[in-house]
């Protein structure tokens, strides 16, 4: 990469290509990721790996430990249950104030935005496809108007994302294609008690679909499964 290998867009595109491998499960659930062995991989510093690896780990993708350094985050059985759990309280309060402030315009950006996933799950692209639905349901919270709850949303959605990428069946996200537009229809028709009974069955069946089995931690191949 020379001199040139540090620049923004670079540490861009490495850090969607870790990511990716993280979510697309080539990056197993505690795999050490050694910042000399990335760096010389991906032709860049160790501090500019370093900064990647720290935002990675913001995104709870990654975990950082004093003097072992980075690994995947491997979320447990007990931290998916939580965190499905939080999303039951959270998401499904919402729907009420959802249904009541929808606009059509609101309607038009969550189908656009249910199309895409489903188009990816039919590609097989399952990191685009978790990244998809992930967005769907904080753009869902951010339309309740309650950006504190918004926020949490986030971020329970970026641990969902790493437990679907790690525990999840490929193929599917543990829910029907057409889940999204049908909760969408319910929004639309102002109708906030379906909408939160549906959010309830939906979140449920994405819990349940899960293969949590823990895994032991291991050192990955980095130039194989980065095709360095």
């Amino acid at each position: 990469m020379g001199k040139n290998g540090d620049g923004a867009e670079r540490h861009e595109a490495i850090y969607r290509t870790i990511s990716d491998a993280i979510i697309e499960h080539r990056l197993r659930p505690g795999a050490r990721l050694r910042e000399d062995a990335l760096a010389e991989v991906f032709g860049i510093s160790r501090t500019g790996v370093r900064k990647i690896l720290q935002r990675l780990a913001l995104e709870q993708l990654v975990t950082l430990t004093p003097r072992r350094g980075a690994s995947v985050t491997r979320p447990t059985a007990d931290e998916a249950k939580d965190v499905f759990d939080a999303r039951q309280m959270v998401e499904c309060g919402l729907m009420p104030e959802v249904a009541r402030c929808i606009t059509a315009e609101d309607v038009r950006e969550l189908r656009d935005m249910a199309r895409r996933e489903r188009e990816a799950l039919k590609s097989g692209e399952q990191s685009r496809a978790i990244k998809l639905s992930a967005a769907f349901h904080e753009r869902l919270a951010q339309l309740s108007g309650n950006a504190t709850l918004a926020a949490f949303v986030g971020q329970l959605c970026s641990r969902s994302s790493l437990i679907l990428a790690v525990y999840g069946s490929s193929g599917h996200l543990g829910c029907e294609s057409h889940d999204h537009d049908d909760l969408i229809g319910y929004l639309e028709a102002r109708n906030g008690e379906r909408a939160t009974a549906f959010m309830s069955r939906h979140l449920k069946a994405i819990e349940a679909s899960l293969s949590i089995v823990e895994e032991e931690a291991e050192t990955p191949d980095l130039h194989r499964i980065f095709g360095a």
